[in-house]
């Protein structure tokens, strides 16, 4: 009984000190900001905007990092996600406010480091105030809804 003690306690230390070894090998290499590959930002999203995924698949279930790089004056309408979305101001200021109306008077301006969480289901909307760059962790796959489907870009012609 002792031998099966003493192999399943190592067997325990394996698997814990394994396990991000593992993991290890599905992440990214690390990256400096001129490397990160730059794209139009999904149809779903206003002209203007240029994302990149730093981690993960937008399109399948599991964990996802994405940036979003905004002009000015961008805004993203009131809309929803099935999932939490994690946010991180890399660079300018993003207005963040929630609700069902974009009202710049009802929304908090993140600098550089500020960081929110739009609960899912969470009616809620951005813009940047100036060219802005925000980092968003999430559980895929990505979803967005608007809450007035007018304002769904993929839908105009």
């Amino acid at each position: 009984m002792n031998i099966l003690c003493r192999s399943a306690a190592v067997c325990a230390v394996m698997a814990v000190t394994a396990a991000p070894l593992l993991m290890a090998g599905e992440a990214p290499a690390p990256m400096q900001p001129e490397q990160i590959k730059w794209g139009p930002a999904p149809a779903i999203f206003p002209k203007g905007a240029e994302m990149a995924v730093l981690a993960g698949d937008p399109g399948s279930a599991g964990p996802v990092t994405v940036r979003l790089k905004m002009p000015a004056g961008y805004a993203i309408a009131p809309h929803w996600h099935p999932t939490d979305e994690r946010v991180t101001v890399i660079s300018g200021h993003l207005g963040l406010g929630m609700g069902d109306t974009l009202d710049k008077k009802k929304s908090v301006v993140l600098k550089p480091g500020g960081y929110a969480i739009a609960q899912a289901n969470m009616h809620h909307f951005a813009w940047a105030k100036a060219a802005t760059i925000v980092q968003v962790d999430m559980m895929g796959p990505f979803a967005l809804t608007y809450v007035n489907p007018a304002d769904d870009p993929s839908k105009q012609k």
